[in-house]
């Protein structure tokens, strides 16, 4: 049987078809990684049979995520899509009490379409990240929303380069995907809006979000609020002490203890106003007669349980989820850069008109 004819040297095969903007193919990632393509497709296709050692299969999953690589049917855009499956991936799922709105938002929209949800949490390990979108493109999902747990700025992968992608509580910092994230500095507004019609003049700020997208924005609003109703906003009545409930606490003692202490309080989340209110029973001072207090988040199971129950902002979790996956179904296109989404008052027990004079 005659030999094959020797093939051409790979350095002067491979020099031009890197000049040219071609679709990296399972030879090239079979080339970076050093191995043969059926490896390649053995490790990226999950086939048990094969017997390929994890030092080779990282190889190889580097090599797909510097390439960039995707099969052809990944590349189509949604409304050609036929899997009928999306990818959801999240930094956290378990340990939020919104990851499940965002999730249960993100799903039931899927389910009127007949979609299905692929989850991933990865814990905030980019590694595991890369992997996990790397996955969801081999099982050929038809789009991706990555959702954070916490309002933020994040980069997206170069897997995802020319993927139908939504952000949902994230934002690309080039503004160049499309994003739905909540109106911070709305809710703000909003918030000491609500205690100053009643009357509140001296309204504090528990600021307990550390590093966080979210804290200036509300602050924000409670300058511009003031500055609506013709008032300026004492920046001595700005409290910031990192931590959750026991930063409420600290916190409103600080504040509650003052000679001209304030006569309300905003609390960036609910878990400080939690902290507020211990602080406002150590001090004998009742909720909401003596001093009034409005949170932000609506986690019910602190709001709706506090005696008296909290008024607080709430954060649209169901919404986003709800918008993103819209978006990715062609139902509700959304525009690059960021969409923000109300966050709506929920009035309840703790705030009172302003006894003071």
């Amino acid at each position: 049987m005659p030999a094959s004819p020797p093939s051409p040297p790979a350095a002067q095969a491979a020099t031009p078809r890197r000049l040219r903007p071609t679709r990296v193919t399972m030879q090239d990632v079979a080339r970076a990684a050093q191995v043969s393509q059926t490896t390649v497709s053995f490790v990226l296709n999950n086939r048990a049979e094969a017997s390929i050692p994890q030092e080779t299969r990282d190889r190889i999953w580097q090599a797909v995520a510097d390439l960039g690589y995707r099969p052809n049917a990944m590349a189509r855009a949604l409304r050609q899509g036929t899997s009928g499956l999306i990818g959801f991936v999240t930094d956290e799922i378990a340990t939020t009490p919104f990851a499940g709105q965002i999730v249960r938002g993100a799903q039931d929209v899927a389910w009127q379409h007949r979609r299905i949800l692929m989850m991933i949490n990865t814990d905030h390990q980019s590694d595991l990240e890369q992997e996990a979108l790397g996955a969801l493109l081999q099982h050929q999902v038809d789009a991706i929303i990555l959702a954070a747990m916490s309002h933020k700025a994040v980069t997206l992968p170069p897997l995802l380069d020319g993927f139908p992608v939504v952000l949902v509580n994230a934002y690309s910092e080039d503004d160049s995907v499309p994003a739905v994230v909540p109106d911070e500095r709305r809710g703000g507004l909003e918030a000491t809006a609500h205690l100053l019609a009643h009357g509140h003049r001296r309204i504090g700020v528990i600021d307990n979000l550390d590093d966080s997208v979210a804290a200036p924005l509300r602050i924000q609003g409670w300058r511009d609020a003031h500055v609506q109703a013709g008032l300026a906003a004492d920046p001595a009545l700005l409290v910031k002490i990192n931590g959750w409930q026991e930063a409420g606490f600290v916190g409103a003692m600080d504040l509650l203890q003052r000679p001209d202490r304030p006569t309300a309080l905003f609390c960036l989340n609910d878990r400080a106003a939690m902290g507020a209110y211990e602080a406002a029973r150590e001090l004998g001072l009742r909720i909401p007669e003596d001093v009034s207090i409005v949170g932000f988040d609506n986690q019910e199971v602190i709001a709706a349980h506090l005696r008296p129950t909290l008024t607080t902002m709430q954060l649209p979790h169901h919404e986003m989820g709800r918008r993103g996956m819209q978006a990715l179904l062609g139902l509700d296109p959304l525009p690059r850069g960021r969409t923000l989404l109300h966050c709506p008052l929920v009035e309840r027990a703790s705030v009172a008109r302003c006894a003071a004079p």
